[in-house]
């Protein structure tokens, strides 16, 4: 319970610096302070092995995105058809990036970076889809702004616990003790590579 108050209170105050900094950079990042602060602390809180991993997939998955609504502008109809077929090949695009790393980078940290993107966005293209070269960049750079200080507000406090739970486990493998094994949580990584609980 206090780790959870603690990375809260972290996030809050991450959270409430995005929109103070809004003043000075522009209402655009007070609309996305909360949005990208909660994203940025998934990829800061959530394990990895390696940990370049969490951001690589972020990275990735907003990229992809992006890619995504250029295709819309350029190429697809502005209907549900298009955008069904954007969300598709963006979706696949994740999810093979993904299976070439070979567990490198997560699917999940991909999935939060589309997400990203997508809530910065989506309302401000489907207004001006046409303005997409123009609009697109602002979107991107304030959410990444925002997801950013989420990101340092949380990596160094989950950082802190991973080396907490390490010391505490190293006593009990001396002696014997596998608490891997005898851990009834399950990583969402584990479940996507079909590992057993």
């Amino acid at each position: 319970m206090r780790k959870a108050l603690l990375s809260g209170a972290l996030l809050a105050v991450a959270a409430a610096v995005i929109v103070l900094l809004g003043g000075f950079f522009g209402d655009d990042l007070q609309h996305v302070a909360l949005l990208g602060a909660a994203l940025g602390g998934v990829i800061g809180l959530v394990p990895h092995q390696p940990a370049w991993g969490r951001l690589a997939g972020f990275a990735t998955g907003f990229v992809l995105a992006w890619v995504g609504f250029a295709l819309r502008a350029a190429v697809l109809p502005d209907t549900a058809g298009g955008r069904a077929v954007a969300a598709f090949l963006v979706i696949l695009a994740i999810a093979l990036a993904c299976a070439v790393s070979a567990g490198r980078v997560p699917v999940w940290s991909a999935l939060v970076g589309a997400a990203a993107i997508v809530g910065a966005y989506e309302s401000t293209y489907t207004n001006a889809p046409s303005q997409f070269l123009d609009e697109s960049p602002t979107a991107a750079t304030t959410i990444l702004f925002a997801a950013a200080l989420g990101f340092l507000a949380t990596s160094a406090f989950a950082e802190s616990l991973a080396a907490g739970r390490h010391e505490r486990r190293e006593p009990a493998a001396d002696a014997g003790w596998d608490l891997e094994q005898d851990s009834p949580t399950t990583t969402l990584d584990s479940v996507l590579a079909g590992e057993p609980k």
